[in-house]
């Protein structure tokens, strides 16, 4: 965000929940373990918003198969665990380059929305995702990456703190999140799951009394 974009207005409840930061949860599908030398072959991020409640839900998903980067390596044991075809003509595959910008402004507009500086990675086991996107945000030599470049939230952590369960599916299933396993290893069905994840937790700890915290006045009253 450049300094003629940087956020005037009040912020809103989502901007002070937390910090400034818009949490947009992600998913990738990829054909390796290694950033920088394996394939990116399908990312989808999940926008979030916040009622005049402060409730937190998921908003809107936006999803793209992407081309493998020239020379990108890809382990043929990762095709298979994730389901895809990269010669199947219904898979409609962009070029990273197209694709991430594309995802990136939207992103954007939601943050200038929120009155945030910046978003922040949400993701099951996040460095994972963070450094895949930082690494096609170098490859592709894009200036305008919306997310912080190393701070996220990690449901997998969240999701241990709060259910004892640190695998996606089995979270979900404590939290009475219906789960179909069928469905999983696809970018945007994993990620509207850890959104629905994450936003159970966010709020499940808002009713809990943890949020928004006492002010310093009202602290002082109670002592």
């Amino acid at each position: 965000m450049t300094p003629a974009e940087e956020p005037t207005g009040p912020k809103s409840p989502l901007a002070q929940r937390f910090r400034g930061f818009l949490p947009v949860v992600v998913d990738l599908e990829s054909g390796g373990f290694n950033a920088r030398t394996d394939a990116l072959l399908e990312i989808s991020a999940v926008i979030l918003d916040m009622d005049e409640n402060g409730v937190l839900f998921p908003q809107e998903t936006h999803s793209f198969h992407l081309d493998p980067f020239e020379g990108a390596n890809i382990e043929q044991s990762a095709l298979d665990f994730i389901g895809i075809d990269l010669e199947s003509p219904e898979r409609d595959a962009w070029p990273e380059e197209i694709a991430l910008p594309e995802m990136f402004r939207k992103i954007r507009t939601a943050v200038k929305k929120h009155s945030c500086t910046r978003a922040v990675v949400v993701a099951h086991n996040a460095h994972f995702d963070l450094g895949f996107i930082n690494a096609a945000v170098e490859r592709c030599g894009i200036k305008r990456n919306p997310f912080h470049p190393f701070s996220c939230f990690d449901t997998a952590s969240l999701a241990g703190l709060a259910y004892g369960q640190t695998v996606l599916a089995k979270a979900c299933q404590v939290a009475g999140i219906e789960f179909d396993n069928s469905s999983a290893h696809s970018a945007e069905y994993d990620a509207e799951k850890t959104a629905e994840l994450f936003c159970g937790i966010v709020n499940k700890w808002r009713e809990m009394g943890g949020w928004p915290l006492p002010s310093p006045a009202e602290s002082e009253r109670e002592d």
